[in-house]
């Protein structure tokens, strides 16, 4: 269970959101909305431990989720902006980066974006689109209970974005939790809305 209690971030000088609270628990999602500046990205990345809060507190199942960084790493797995790409290698080696992992394993969390025929092609000669589909690919290598995404269908086609909604169904149903920073429509059923434009008066 991930908890928020009245998390308040800044971004120089600027309060960029502040009083935002939530409750999540296993096999639930929440939506973030909201125009550009209002802190999805800023929330999303205080919530993977990247940034402090100005404010506020986040717990895991009551206890400080902040407090042992390194333990609340293995808890999430985060996709942002950035591609994280390693042009120079393989799709599948970019796969294999940040820990042991058998092919097989590489293969068939590269189909689940359905860049498995892909494998051994740099990863340089990918699409956009592509490229996307590959950090969202080690969603599928990961563990963690929590996934915390920034924008995840930025540059995917129709196609993807319903294959990447299956994968979304797939870990709820495994108990796992789900927080997404979008603008456009995402098929997250009974998500709960957090619109963070509406969190300053």
């Amino acid at each position: 269970m991930l908890e928020a209690q009245n998390l308040a971030a800044i971004r120089g000088e600027r309060l960029v959101f502040a009083n935002v609270s939530f409750l999540l628990r296993a096999g639930e999602a929440l939506l973030l909305v909201g125009p550009n500046g209002a802190g999805k990205s800023s929330l999303i990345r205080l919530l993977a431990g990247l940034t402090p809060p100005a404010a506020g507190a986040l717990l895991w199942n009551g206890e400080d989720a902040l407090d042992d960084p390194p333990l609340h790493a293995t808890r999430l797995a985060f996709v942002g902006h950035m591609d994280a790409i390693k042009p120079g290698l393989t799709v599948a080696d970019n796969l294999g980066l940040t820990r042991k992992v058998a092919r097989s394993e590489i293969v068939a969390a590269l189909a689940t974006v359905d860049l498995d025929r892909f494998a051994d092609l740099p990863a340089r000669l990918l699409s956009s689109g592509q490229r996307r589909r590959l950090a969202l690919s080690r969603l599928a290598l990961s563990d963690a209970p929590l996934w915390l995404l920034d924008e995840p269908t930025t540059g995917l086609d129709a196609a993807s974005v319903r294959r990447l909604e299956g994968n979304f169904a797939a870990h709820r149903a495994r108990g796992g939790m789900i927080i997404a920073a979008t603008h456009l429509p995402l098929d997250l059923p009974d998500a709960k809305p957090l619109d963070l434009s509406r969190t300053i008066s």
